[in-house]
């Protein structure tokens, strides 16, 4: 009974403000354990690709199936799966995730919209959304996510890009709801996770610490929804093989 009254005020508010900050979701034992094995892994600078912004460049490295390895075991995970089907009210199954590995010095990302990356990729409704997991700390100025409070209930903007950036979400109406939305920094400790709906706009600072905000963000698509155009896609419909809670510390 408890556990059904937490699920429904975590759904109320992530319906009213388009997101929700799970604090300690993972242990710093979890994520260390994490941290250690991403950078072997993946951290080799000529595997990681490149994101342009008005604040400069990050690197990232990008998968469309869950790894069949340790990172895998936290992109299935009970504990972010359950919740977000929660969120979206159906099954879901694994879009794509990625590491933002944002290292000091690195540039942020623009205010956008994922759907309205996703739009372009043949997904016909926003049924759709993220988790950040947090794998350092998030700062100010380290450049931490920041949102605006309720965009999601805006629908989906137009997105475009400006000189050799990614595409960024309209400018004017960005001005316009600023002055209605409260912007929100997303400040956060190792472990703690962030899951978001796929029409909440979203932007980041450049990293001006000496330290980096490394991110490893799980994105999800509902099974109805699964992309029509499967060439531009990240993934289509595939069940997805959930790993239990306690998989993590087992592996």
């Amino acid at each position: 009974m408890i556990k059904k009254k937490i699920f429904m005020l975590d759904l109320n508010d992530f319906n009213e403000n388009g997101f929700i900050l799970k604090k300690n979701l993972f242990s710093l034992e979890e994520i260390n354990k994490l941290n250690k094995f991403a950078d072997a892994s993946y951290g080799k600078e000529g595997a990681l690709k490149k994101t342009t912004s008005t604040t400069g460049s990050a690197s990232l490295t990008l998968w469309n199936s869950p790894p069949e390895n340790f990172v895998g075991k936290f992109s299935t995970n009970e504990r972010i799966v359950k919740p977000m089907e929660n969120f979206l009210g159906e099954e879901v199954y694994h879009y794509h995730s990625k590491i933002i590995w944002k290292k000091p010095g690195d540039g942020g990302f623009d205010w956008h919209q994922d759907y309205g990356y996703w739009y372009q990729q043949g997904c016909l409704y926003s049924d759709m959304g993220s988790c950040f997991i947090m794998l350092d700390k998030a700062t100010k100025e380290n450049g931490c996510l920041k949102v605006l409070r309720g965009t999601h209930k805006v629908g989906r903007i137009a997105h475009d890009s400006i000189s050799d950036t990614d595409q960024q979400a309209d400018l004017e109406r960005i001005a316009l709801l600023e002055k209605r939305h409260k912007s929100v920094y997303i400040t956060a400790e190792p472990g703690d996770a962030l899951f978001f709906h796929c029409n909440l706009l979203h932007s980041s600072a450049a990293n001006t610490s000496n330290y980096s905000r490394r991110t490893l963000i799980v994105c999800f698509n509902t099974k109805s929804n699964s992309p029509f155009n499967k060439e531009i896609s990240h993934a289509t419909y595939n069940p997805l093989k959930v790993s239990s809670s306690k998989s993590i510390m087992e592996y």
